[in-house]
């Protein structure tokens, strides 16, 4: 009679889904955002995006060779990184930022870590971060779509926070991307098409992206400029960064927090910073930061958020 009792530590409950499955799905799910950016503002986009996804995966492997591991870049996660940081960009860049961004990105934000699973902050963002710090002319320089004849353009939050008026810039005209920004981030229509697919897929859960959106456009709505209850909540969604953010960016699972209640506590934290950023800071635009503060904020979070294990008894 065979032995059916197999001892073996966890986990016991095994899902046909594998880091490398994931890491591709993300990506796929973020085609139509790159198409929507190429489309948008043409060549540049698309050069850009390449020398990122390029950058960034000669990077790891090279780093990997050099430190005797063993080369994973099918693994997809050094593809994911190049490709979130090149639709952080402006279309506008030179092709050495790229190179350098998607460079510090895996060198710095990642590699040095360990590797993936063990960097404390989302590496596209710290990538972003640094380009930010060092080249902010750069970073801020925004060309308009093509339909404009790409000119030199602000984004309308550049516009909401220099109390300039935004033109004849309305809400269609941000969900379809008709608006200055970076590469990834104007089309929200295509971002919302891969969100969807990562959602059904149970890739990433509702908690996150919700919460994160849902406190930015209640705390910009309450802290409007003329007032309590004075803000556009919506037209905060729409602008910037925040839907490629909360979805594909702050949904990381190796810089968020475990917990359903951790996530939500992670995720309202995100919002608020954001909000706190685009209404009173020095800098239009906040996602990035608001996460990867809260990506510092990760461990305790999930320190005090972390379950209880069956069959202890809290006194």
């Amino acid at each position: 009679m065979p032995n059916r009792l197999k001892v073996a530590v966890s986990p016991h409950i095994h899902k046909p889904v594998s880091v490398s499955k994931i890491m591709w799905s993300v990506s796929l799910s973020l085609i139509p955002a790159g198409i929507a950016g190429a489309f948008i503002f043409g060549f540049p986009a698309l050069w850009i995006t390449v020398i990122s996804l390029i950058t960034a995966v000669t990077t790891e492997a090279v780093i990997q060779k050099l430190t005797n591991k063993k080369i994973s870049i099918k693994d997809g996660s050094a593809f994911l990184t190049g490709l979130l940081l090149a639709y952080n960009l402006p279309p506008s860049v030179p092709f050495w930022i790229p190179v350098v961004g998607s460079f510090f990105s895996i060198a710095i934000g990642k590699m040095i870590f360990g590797g993936l699973g063990q960097n404390i902050f989302n590496p596209a963002l710290a990538g972003r971060a640094f380009l930010m710090a060092s080249w902010p002319s750069y970073m801020t320089s925004f060309t308009g779509p093509l339909k404009f004849d790409a000119v030199t353009s602000a984004t309308p939050l550049a516009l909401l926070k220099e109390g300039k008026p935004l033109g004849d810039v309305s809400y269609m005209d941000m969900f379809l991307g008709l608006r200055g920004g970076c590469i990834g981030e104007v089309c929200i229509i295509a971002l919302l098409i891969g969100a969807a697919y990562l959602l059904f897929r149970r890739y990433i859960n509702w908690q996150i992206p919700f919460t994160f959106i849902l406190t930015v456009g209640l705390f910009t709505w309450i802290c409007g400029p003329r007032g309590f209850l004075t803000g556009d909540g919506i037209f905060h969604v729409l602008s910037g960064g925040l839907i490629l953010g909360a979805f594909f960016m702050a949904t990381d699972y190796v810089t968020s927090p475990l917990t359903i209640n951790g996530q939500i506590i992670f995720a309202f934290g995100c919002g608020l910073l954001t909000a706190i950023i685009r209404l009173w800071g020095g800098y239009p635009e906040g996602v990035s930061y608001a996460i990867l503060i809260m990506n510092a904020a990760t461990p305790i979070i999930d320190r005090f958020t972390k379950t209880r294990v069956y069959g202890i008894v809290r006194y």
